[in-house]
């Protein structure tokens, strides 16, 4: 299984200013960003739940990401998989959301 998550941020700087500033005045948000960091940096657990299932996925800003992973994760954020060559959405924002931030909840809804 192949795995991208894309952020629903820019990975420029000014793009990580951006969100920062969207999140916190309440007027943007990343669910996959509350799932695999902190205020500031990459969540210890995020690391452990990832390597406790052997999970392997790449984590990408929307600037960063293909065209063809943008347009099979349609809104963002999201995860896909690639599929016998093919992009396709597992999670989109609603499912990611539901995993309330956990890194745990994500990897075991993802791979379960």
């Amino acid at each position: 299984m192949r795995f991208a998550g894309i952020y629903n941020a820019d990975g420029t700087v000014l793009g990580e200013i951006t969100y920062v500033l969207r999140k916190y005045t309440g007027r943007g948000h990343c669910e996959l960003c509350d799932i695999t960091h902190g205020t500031v940096r990459r969540k210890p657990g995020w690391d452990a739940a990832c390597g406790r299932a052997g999970l392997d996925i790449e984590l990408l800003h929307r600037d960063e990401a293909t065209p063809e992973q943008l347009a099979a994760a349609g809104e963002l954020p999201a995860v896909v998989e690639n599929r016998d060559g093919q992009w396709v959405r597992v999670m989109g924002p609603a499912e990611l959301g539901a995993c309330n931030g956990d890194p745990d909840t994500f990897v075991a809804r993802l791979l379960g």
